[in-house]
């Protein structure tokens, strides 16, 4: 997709690691300007050292997405320096700790339901108020297959992945006429950082991913991100309100 999103501006948020940065990376590629958005100031500058050693032009915005203030200055710095926001990939998420339902804590509950999804709602709605006065623009929203079917010991992060597909479908209907798309991505098992906390506690959950998976691997952070760019250009210009699911098959 080199060069087919030229002169346009992105948004990715938790750009600094995993899908995020793989995706900051493939907008880039494809001649995006792309802002980052992440709490964590020293892999947000390597990000953009990346992307400027590729050729490409990014900048790296402290934020934390839970935080109102926060979510709009970003958005209106974005607007001041590039002009504009025609797309943006909700990214920025909170991993799962396993625990049955009556096992979690309270505090657990709300910062992965803040993170998650309040996170995901807040920046839908300063990007949704940017492009109803472009009457243009893409979002992407990061669900999870846990948002589609049941995880036994994850029933947190599954209410809060539900929780962004059904604000993804609600959205792209109320905007579907301003010219506006909103779809999500609900990838399954992805080999990123935040998997390797799980691998470290259980050195037998690699492998018996691999069992369960119907094409016996784990999926990599730049085949979400190709979707995800994909879901954002002309390409997928008749789709809105979808959850695209990138599992290798495991739901099926």
């Amino acid at each position: 997709m080199t060069g087919t999103l030229a002169g346009k501006v992105a948004l990715v948020t938790g750009g600094n690691s995993g899908i995020g940065q793989a995706t900051v990376l493939s907008f880039a590629h494809a001649g995006a300007r792309v802002a980052i958005a992440g709490r964590r100031i020293a892999e947000g500058n390597q990000t953009v050292r990346l992307v400027q050693e590729s050729g490409g032009e990014a900048r790296f915005f402290k934020t934390d997405v839970t935080q109102q203030p926060e979510v709009q200055e970003l958005i209106e710095s974005i607007v001041e320096i590039w002009g504009g926001l025609d797309y943006a990939f909700n990214n920025a998420g909170s991993n799962s700790e396993m625990a049955r339902t009556a096992e979690i804590t309270e505090e657990y509950w709300h910062r992965n339901i803040s993170i998650n999804l309040t996170a995901v709602w807040l920046c839908m709605k300063y990007e949704i108020r940017q492009m109803l006065r472009q009457r243009h623009g893409v979002i992407v929203n990061n669900a999870s297959t846990a948002g589609l079917v049941g995880m036994r010991g994850s029933a947190a992060y599954a209410a809060s992945k539900g929780g962004v597909i059904q604000l993804t479908r609600t959205a792209a209907l109320e905007y579907a006429k301003a010219g506006i798309r909103v779809n999500a991505v609900c990838p399954g098992f992805i080999q990123t950082p935040m998997l390797e906390p799980h691998f470290a506690a259980n050195p037998d959950l690699s492998e018996w991913i691999q069992k369960i998976q119907p094409m016996a691997r784990l999926g990599t952070s730049e085949e979400v991100a190709e979707v995800v760019v994909w879901l954002c250009s002309d390409a997928a210009s008749f789709i809105t309100g979808h959850p695209l699911v990138i599992d290798g098959g495991l739901i099926a």
